[in-house]
């Protein structure tokens, strides 16, 4: 099947190249799929997108009249595609439900450590020949109150490596995991916000979670506060973000994702003006830690991602095999 690959770095050539293996015929555009930019994908009966193509009615349209029938998602999250467009249009949606879990709830962790222990401020502390330690003082983890709102697969990671800490975790989920281990305590989410120490975000982007994160959901939290969000920019409210920070009720800030960050991530902006003042404002901060959505970055996933998309391609043009599709009644 003919296959117009939007969003695409040398990295997904890469690993898309190895799995294919000239099963399907992939052509490859580093544009980002808009409205602007759907006529690229003319003649071609499947088109590939990631998280931050825009997938809104306009685009859909112009892919259908195009003659695309198949939406084949490299990701987990489906948020940035309307879905009710799709499934009037007849076209077919699918994602990739799971690629290593491992990969975000490892890279969470990770902002945890570098936030608490400075990791990043010593490492430009030492390269300019500074070796003082005014600044860089953490806590010990063990013994601190880990939340986790979200508890699929990757919270659930999150909340074991954390527990191998010492931790004492507490989740909040509306769909509580049946297989949850039992050091985990499911409490509101008013409470975990009052007695966590860390909070993790590990949920999809909903009408429910949208500014989840937000001033009233801040006030309530522990002063000196540590949030990190891997899951969807949209969870949290910047603004509020940088309000916190400055009130100092939040004391550290980790992020992997943006809610503007379709504008940003994934390009090189390095000799551009960047024109998005909540985000340079944040980054003004010294306790806040953010990188461009590359949790999900590691081999094992991006092998993954190709693997389980290219079935989904193949499974629809045979009709054999599973689908993993979404429409906007549910997921199959």
């Amino acid at each position: 099947m003919r296959v117009a690959m939007f969003s695409t770095q040398s990295y997904d050539r890469q690993f898309f190249d190895e799995v294919n293996q000239d099963q399907h015929e992939l052509t490859y555009h580093e544009v980002r799929l808009t409205p602007e930019s759907a006529s690229v994908a003319a003649g071609y009966p499947a088109i590939c997108a990631f998280v931050n193509d825009r997938l809104s009615e306009a685009t859909l349209t112009q892919l259908h009249e195009g003659g695309t029938r198949l939406i084949a998602l490299r990701s987990a999250g489906f948020n940035h595609v309307d879905l009710t467009a799709a499934d009037r249009l007849g076209l077919t949606v699918v994602r990739v439900p799971a690629y290593s879990p491992h990969a975000v709830a490892e890279h969470a962790v990770a902002l945890v450590m570098s936030l608490n222990r400075r990791i990043y401020r010593a490492y430009n502390r030492v390269r300019e020949g500074n070796f003082a330690l005014d600044g860089l003082l953490g806590f010990d983890l063990h013994g601190k109150t880990v939340g986790v709102i979200g508890t699929g697969q990757i919270g659930l990671i999150f909340a074991h490596i954390m527990r191998g800490f010492g931790c004492r975790i507490l989740a909040s989920d509306p769909h509580p995991a049946a297989d949850a281990p039992d050091y985990i305590a499911y409490v509101p989410t008013s409470e975990l916000y009052a007695q966590s120490d860390i909070i993790s975000l590990h949920c999809p982007l909903t009408p429910d979670t949208f500014h989840l994160i937000n001033a009233e959901a801040v006030a309530q939290m522990k002063p000196g506060v540590m949030l990190v969000n891997t899951s969807r920019g949209a969870v949290m409210d910047s603004r509020a973000l940088v309000d916190g920070l400055k009130s100092g009720k939040i004391g550290l800030l980790g992020l992997d994702v943006y809610e503007e960050e379709e504008n940003l991530f994934f390009r090189n902006l390095s000799d551009r003006i960047i024109d998005d003042d909540v985000f340079m404002r944040l980054t003004t901060f010294p306790n806040v830690l953010i990188t461009g959505h590359q949790g999900f970055f590691t081999k094992e996933a991006l092998r993954n991602i190709a693997q389980t998309t290219l079935e989904n391609i193949s499974a629809f043009e045979s009709g054999q095999g599973t689908l993993h599709r979404v429409t906007s009644g549910k997921v199959v």
